[in-house]
């Protein structure tokens, strides 16, 4: 059996996040590979991956903030809002001949913090069981909600006038759920030009860092990140008598430790992982157990 961990990698574009796992899957040997949060095929950068147990971190990645560099392209509107569809506006030259930095720089603060976002309609989201992407390509008109998401920081890197448009180079720091694409449309209609990302980049899920992700090119010496090192990154932890890895393991609670609220992981004395805890008035229960499993 392959090691139960997690695996970070550096998605090249082009690459499908279901071409990584495909690929993953083969160089371990188990078909047991997941991700949490795909990327577009334009995109490049960070993805997570769990290999057998280790699929079950998944779950509390998901919902992880995430950092993004990205190149906005201000003077051109598209479908997808992204460089993967055609055109349907252009502002003309003059249009962008009168865009200041400080223009940009204005309209991104008021895309910066708690905002209202409507997703790009070639998103994954779905629509009376459809997804929207299906739905574009199918010619259904349809109409997505906005939705709340937290901008934490929107941070403009570089402007570079390029072929009669402006090429933004932003980073972009936010909450899970937020589209760097639909980012871009806002910023080009807030400025009266339109917009759209030439390339995207995730750099950051939640504390791992695309500086410590495997290229594709390293799938056969796979950095492996074990099941409790990665659970020490995503939660506070607990050390746990035998007796307590006992009673978790047969479905029972322990009492709470004063210092734990929220979620936990639950370390044996070899420090094996046992359980991600979660605090329930004056106990700890399982939210879920590593029983068995090759996890030292």
């Amino acid at each position: 059996m392959a090691t139960p961990g997690l695996v970070l990698i550096d998605k090249p574009t082009s690459w499908t996040s279901h071409d990584v796992v495909a690929k993953v899957r083969k160089a371990v040997g188990t078909k047991k590979v997941g991700h949490a949060g795909t990327l577009d095929p334009l995109a490049t950068g960070l993805l997570v991956l769990g290999i057998e147990s280790g699929t079950k971190l998944l779950t509390f990645l998901v919902g992880a903030d995430k950092t993004y560099e990205a190149t906005i392209r201000l003077g051109q509107q598209t479908i997808s809002d992204d460089s993967e569809s055609e055109v349907i506006s252009l502002a003309s030259p003059d249009e962008i001949a009168k865009l200041s930095d400080e223009d940009v720089a204005r309209e991104i603060v008021k895309l910066t913090g708690v905002i209202m976002q409507t997703p790009s309609s070639v998103s994954a989201i779905k629509v009376a069981g459809k997804r929207a992407y299906d739905l574009v390509r199918a010619g259904e008109e349809f109409e997505l909600k906005a939705r709340e998401v937290n901008i934490y920081s929107f941070e403009m890197l570089s402007v570079k006038r390029v072929s009669g448009f402006l090429d933004v180079q932003v980073r972009v720091e936010c909450s899970s759920g937020t589209y760097i694409r639909a980012l871009a449309r806002d910023l080009g209609n807030l400025l009266g030009v339109g917009g759209h990302i030439t390339a995207l980049r995730r750099t950051k899920v939640g504390h791992f860092d695309v500086s410590d992700a495997n290229s594709i090119e390293e799938l056969s010496e796979l950095r492996l990140t074990e099941l409790a090192t990665a659970a020490k990154q995503l939660f506070p932890v607990v050390q746990l008598t035998e007796s307590e890895v006992a009673d978790l393991i047969h479905g029972k609670r322990i009492s709470a430790k004063s210092e734990v609220t929220g979620l936990a992981a639950g370390l044996s004395m070899s420090g094996k992982l046992v359980a991600v805890l979660e605090s329930v008035k004056t106990d700890l229960k399982s939210v879920v157990v590593f029983q068995g499993e090759k996890n030292d």
